[in-house]
């Protein structure tokens, strides 16, 4: 990861997001989901079984992660989760 990419401010308008309706987003370009979608869909549930590891984090990230309140351990172990699902499909 870019050492400075942690501390880029976004240059989204939040307030402009944040007050906008369903109707007011465009999703003219994302096709209807299909019975064939729905068919070939498959639930995945989190696996239950966890273990404690000592992880070096920059403080930062951390910082950032304890920000978003009280459940920070759980978003970190997801994120941890989705990044390891996401390079099963980027190994060439």
């Amino acid at each position: 990861m870019n050492e400075n990419a942690m501390s880029n401010t976004s240059r989204t308008d939040w307030s402009r997001i944040d007050a906008m309706t369903d109707e007011d987003i465009d999703t003219s370009d994302i096709p209807p989901l299909s019975d064939e979608f729905f068919s070939k869909a498959k639930l995945r549930m989190p696996i239950s079984s966890e273990a404690t590891v000592a992880v070096t984090i920059d403080s930062e990230t951390l910082e950032w992660f304890q920000s978003q309140g009280e459940k920070a351990q759980n978003h970190m172990a997801a994120a941890l989760r989705i990044y390891a699902e996401t390079q099963k499909y980027c190994q060439v």
